[in-house]
């Protein structure tokens, strides 16, 4: 996740993120909270967040 889901994720602070739950909030239009776990270099679970992003600037990997 990058600058494209939200300015807080630019550059250094791109992450990887396990979506757990989309909360069913009503908010900015095209905007979602989610609900997961930051993910390390090995895919292992490092934190859990609840995070609001962009849903154009998220991108599946698998």
């Amino acid at each position: 996740m990058g600058a494209s889901a939200s300015v807080q994720f630019a550059g250094s602070r791109a992450l990887t993120f396990r979506v757990i739950r989309v909360d069913p909030r009503i908010t900015y239009d095209g905007w979602l909270w989610i609900d997961g776990y930051v993910l390390g270099p090995t895919g292992e679970a490092t934190e859990r967040r609840v995070i609001f992003v962009r849903r154009d600037g998220l991108r599946r990997i698998r």
